[in-house]
């Protein structure tokens, strides 16, 4: 499996091989059991999930960085990944782990569906 390079592969992929909605769902899955009240529509086009994915990143490191954490435990973000990102701009970093989500839940929803 070639990993995703940006957050626009990721939806490409996930659109070629049908499997949008099952993103979008792997995603509610996790953000619910991380306890954060967000439902990501499956009709919701790619530009707003990334925007309200990033703006709620955004927000749990501002506001709730122990459920942030929680949820990239929940998701299994590398912590290698996470460490990497330089976290002097809280705009870039949250826009960077948002990136590690969507990925992350990717390969979730890709390996289930390769070998179900």
């Amino acid at each position: 499996m070639q990993l995703p390079a940006t957050f626009q592969d990721v939806i490409e992929e996930a659109n070629k091989q049908d499997l949008y909605n099952q993103l979008i769902h792997q995603l509610n899955k996790d953000f619910l059991l991380a306890n954060i009240d967000l439902d990501f529509q499956e009709n919701m086009l790619p530009s707003s999930l990334q925007a309200l994915l990033h703006e709620t990143v955004y927000k749990l490191i501002q506001e709730k960085f122990m459920t942030y954490l929680n949820l990239l435990y929940i998701i299994d973000v590398s912590e290698k990944a996470v460490k990497s990102i330089d976290g002097t701009d809280i705009l870039k970093l949250s826009e960077a782990i948002s990136f590690l989500i969507l990925k992350r839940e990717w390969q979730k929803v890709w390996f289930r569906n390769k070998y179900a």
